[in-house]
């Protein structure tokens, strides 16, 4: 069963990394072409629509493989000092406030995008659907908060997550 559960969450924090790349590259690609286009006096239209817009999908796209990897910031200059039950339990209520929190923005967003649709609301130029974008972004939050919970239920357990196909263990 855990081996079924890892391995459906690490499905889905690959394609939501996945998401994440194709925005950045397709973001790069938007700049480039704009920069070339400005210097021949023709800016790509509606560039900053696109870049604003895949930011969210670069942005939540890679928090979840940050979760699922550790990646977050931590400070950990009582570490040392703490016995490591205290550590633990300070790992296990990290990662269950963080999925709370991912879990709360998710349903914020989803009102907002709820609200965007009724509204039909778009961007400046492009006229794009907002509400796309804030669907999207509810998705990446709640695969965000799977790989935290995940991660909590791993540090309750004391046992270390598995890695990702392809990955060594520390």
């Amino acid at each position: 069963m855990r081996a079924m559960l890892q391995k459906t969450a690490d499905g889905l924090i690959s394609l939501s990394a996945f998401l994440g790349t194709l925005g950045l590259l397709f973001v790069v690609g938007v700049i480039v072409v704009d920069v070339i286009g400005r210097n021949f006096g023709m800016p790509l239209y509606g560039a900053q629509d696109l870049v604003i817009m895949t930011m969210v999908i670069i942005v939540f796209g890679g928090m979840a493989l940050c979760a699922r990897d550790d990646g977050h910031i931590v400070v950990d200059i009582f570490e040392p000092h703490f016995s490591p039950r205290l550590n633990r339990a300070i790992d296990v209520g990290a990662g269950l406030l963080g999925a709370v929190i991912f879990v709360l923005i998710a349903y914020t967003v989803f009102k907002s995008a709820q609200l965007s649709q009724m509204l039909n609301l778009s961007t400046n130029l492009l006229r794009l659907p907002t509400a796309w974008f804030q669907y999207a972004l509810c998705a990446l939050s709640l695969v965000a908060a799977l790989a935290l919970m995940m991660r909590a239920a791993c540090s309750a357990l004391g046992i270390r997550p598995a890695p990702a196909s392809g990955q060594e263990t520390p």
